[in-house]
């Protein structure tokens, strides 16, 4: 058994992909794959309209809400949002990890002026920082902050009430693992790759007053433009889209969001708990701010850390290595991933660290 720890693009449900298997040559009987559809057809435009009720059911997203299905991944909402809805040129940011400094570095580029509200750099982002009041919130178009942080295994376990500015929110690595109130949000952003699906389609959460034509932006950046083409304004990903349907239906009949959250809780205490009693491995992230999807572990000795990600390759638990800049080990838990992938994966620590 092979249990796929990777961030991303990331572990499916094995239903699900045994779902797309058998409809892979001939969809609904239509003599087709979904991959040879039009994406004007009736058949393809029924599991485009099912994707976006199943997420807005899902997701409990209010009727003055918008759902788009973009490409480009997170990497290009970066650039889109600040196209957008940075029409007072000036964004806060709060700085907790890598994915955050690359999307300070496109607003940036735009010529916005960016301000840092809070930044957890001095702690290696080992935590996450709170925001800072010294600072005119009014002044600024948005905050914008990752909710999950996937190479630092940080999280926002308590979104930042924030009343006098907008809020905009990376959601990629923890969308649907966890239950948030939409309206605490003005735009939600997300690529596919880690619980959503395949690589290949971006959802855009936004509120519909953000949605403000611009001639002077491309359609193909304009979140006006392609909320008036319902995401159809050229050729979408039409394949990820339809397996995003099947993830989306088989998270449905696991019971939902609030299920999935309580489940993800359980698997990442498993591991939680024996690295915390481990005299091996450690978690560097504050405990109070730890992620549930992406959980980064040490020895504090290279070699050491390769020889176990050589020992646990060998036992099926592949795609442990941690991200170059950071090192070590680091597990993705997502939705798909099984409880029995982490027992196995607390069970091959155990027998490593009892083989030294």
């Amino acid at each position: 058994m092979i249990y796929n720890f990777s961030a991303g693009p990331a572990v499916l449900p094995k239903a699900v992909l045994e779902i797309a298997q058998s409809n892979l040559l001939n969809y609904n009987n239509s003599g087709m794959s979904v991959m040879e559809m039009s994406h004007r057809s009736s058949s393809y435009l029924d599991i485009h309209q099912k994707t976006f009720t199943l997420l807005k059911e899902l997701m409990s997203v209010p009727d003055d809400y918008d759902i788009l299905f973009l490409q480009g991944g997170a990497s290009l909402q970066f650039h889109m949002v600040p196209l957008n809805i940075g029409t007072k040129n000036k964004i806060g940011f709060i700085d907790t990890g890598i994915w955050s400094q690359k999307a300070i570095s496109e607003a940036k580029k735009l010529n916005k002026e960016v301000s840092i509200l809070a930044s957890s750099q001095d702690s290696n982002y080992q935590s996450i920082p709170s925001i800072s009041l010294d600072y005119n919130l009014t002044d600024l178009d948005y905050i914008h902050i990752t909710t999950n942080n996937t190479i630092e295994g940080t999280a926002f376990n308590k979104i930042p009430q924030i009343d006098k500015v907008r809020l905009v929110a990376d959601m990629s690595s923890n969308i649907l693992s966890n239950h948030y109130e939409i309206t605490d949000f003005d735009l939600i952003y997300a690529g596919a790759q880690k619980n959503i699906g395949p690589a290949g389609v971006t959802v855009v959460i936004i509120k519909k007053e953000l949605l403000i034509e611009d001639n002077n932006l491309s359609p193909m950046l304009s979140f006006y433009q392609q909320s008036q083409s319902n995401s159809l304004y050229n050729t979408p990903p039409t394949f990820s889209i339809y397996m995003m349907s099947l993830v989306l239906e088989w998270l449905q009949d696991f019971g939902g969001i609030k299920a999935m959250t309580l489940y993800n809780e359980e698997k990442a205490a498993l591991l939680y708990n024996y690295l915390d009693n481990s005299k091996l491995f450690f978690s560097p992230v504050n405990p109070d701010d730890r992620s549930i999807m992406n959980i980064p572990f040490l020895t504090n000795n290279e070699e050491t850390d390769t020889a176990f990600i050589n020992f646990a390759t060998k036992k099926g638990l592949v795609n442990l290595k941690g991200y170059r800049t950071i090192g070590g080990m680091r597990a993705s838990l997502y939705n798909a991933m099984p409880k029995e992938g982490i027992i196995s994966l607390v069970d091959t620590l155990h027998a490593f660290e009892k083989q030294l």
